[in-house]
């Protein structure tokens, strides 16, 4: 008697957990296909630039119409739609970066049904690996803690910042040679100074947290304008028409140098994935080289479409020229005689450098 009475209950627990399991994924199957109108594939996709996506859309109802965007731009739009749809996305006619794709399908009485997910599509180009030979070395105030580099008719500027909140901010015409400074214009201690562009006869410094863009005329540093943004500013460079910023994530920001409005950006990538603490910025030959910040690297960056070309091992300057100073922050590209100079914060130091874009034997 005892033993089936037993049984019995062995029976009547087994059918409850069986029970209690299917009732629980047939919860999460309701929960996974709760909206009537929804994405059918996963979460974070992943995509290669260049590639296809299927995009599935599946309803359990008739909808008045359905559309799909990338952000605020449409990709198609359909009215009066099947149960299901598939959309082909060609990742080629978009940007590297990360995107939000939005599914809004609408009822004949107006009300809206929102589904999203997550789409990355990584670079197609994997970074070459160039290196730093260096060509000469000049002495360099050690008490600047250098945030940009720029040449203007052979003469060397130099943007600081004021990491000890001293006043010491300032734009400076520098003697190559020695490395002194021959003339200045200071922020007081309330700002910090950050990069700087020359373009025409104004130089453009911006500020890290302080939203703020000074504009000045080179010739003798008096104050033309000032403009400010949303964000921080830590590198700008300019490629003849347009200022070219970052502001210390993956982002490059394209701005109007007469009003400093922003006109666009890319995001920078690799093949594996963005690349933040973009900080001083040049522009050579139609690419922005990046400083990395806290690395030995500079990105070089395809400013169109946001690719890393390549990356510069700096570590061999940094090593014979960083002294008691910080990292490696400092690019400047002489257009008359086509030679590149670098340095970093508080270095004793500034090169004169030759990019090696030929790989090494055996490496």
């Amino acid at each position: 008697m005892k033993k089936k009475k037993r049984v019995t209950i062995l029976i009547i627990v087994g059918i409850g957990i069986i029970s209690y399991f299917l009732y629980k994924n047939n919860v999460t199957a309701l929960e996974d296909e709760a909206l009537p109108c929804h994405f059918t594939i996963q979460d974070n996709i992943t995509l290669t630039h260049g590639q296809k996506l299927d995009i599935p859309i599946a309803s359990t109802e008739q909808f008045n119409s359905i559309e799909l965007r990338i952000g605020d731009s449409i990709l198609s739009k359909w009215a009066k739609p099947s149960k299901l749809i598939h959309y082909e996305l060609n990742s080629k006619a978009m940007q590297v970066g990360l995107f939000t794709l939005v599914l809004i399908a609408k009822t004949k009485d107006g009300n809206e049904i929102r589904d999203e997910r997550t789409i990355q599509i990584l670079s197609d180009i994997v970074p070459k690996k160039w290196r730093i030979k260096i060509i000469n070395e000049y002495p360099h105030l050690d008490s600047s803690y250098t945030q940009g580099l720029a040449f203007l008719n052979n003469t060397l500027f130099e943007s600081t910042g004021d990491p000890n909140t001293t006043g010491s901010s300032l734009v400076g015409e520098i003697t190559l040679e020695t490395g002194k400074i021959n003339r200045r214009t200071g922020l007081d201690k309330t700002f910090f100074g950050e990069g700087i562009t020359i373009l025409g006869d104004k130089i453009f410094q911006i500020t890290w947290k302080n939203q703020t863009c000074f504009v000045y005329n080179a010739a003798d540093f008096a104050k033309q304008k000032t403009f400010t943004y949303t964000g921080e500013g830590w590198g700008i460079c300019n490629d003849g028409k347009y200022l070219i910023m970052s502001d210390g994530t993956d982002r490059l920001s394209y701005r109007d140098p007469e009003t400093f409005q922003l006109l666009k950006s890319v995001d920078v990538y690799t093949n594996e994935g963005p690349i933040s603490m973009l900080n001083e910025l040049e522009f050579i030959d139609g690419l922005v080289y990046a400083n990395i910040y806290t690395t030995n690297l500079v990105a070089v960056i395809d400013p169109e479409n946001g690719k890393v070309m390549a990356t510069i091992d700096a570590t061999e300057l940094v090593e014979r020229g960083k002294g008691n100073g910080q990292v490696l922050n400092g690019i400047a590209y002489n257009s008359s005689n086509r030679k590149t100079y670098m340095t970093g914060k508080f270095w004793p130091k500034l090169f004169e450098v030759e990019v090696l874009k030929t790989p090494v034997k055996g490496l």
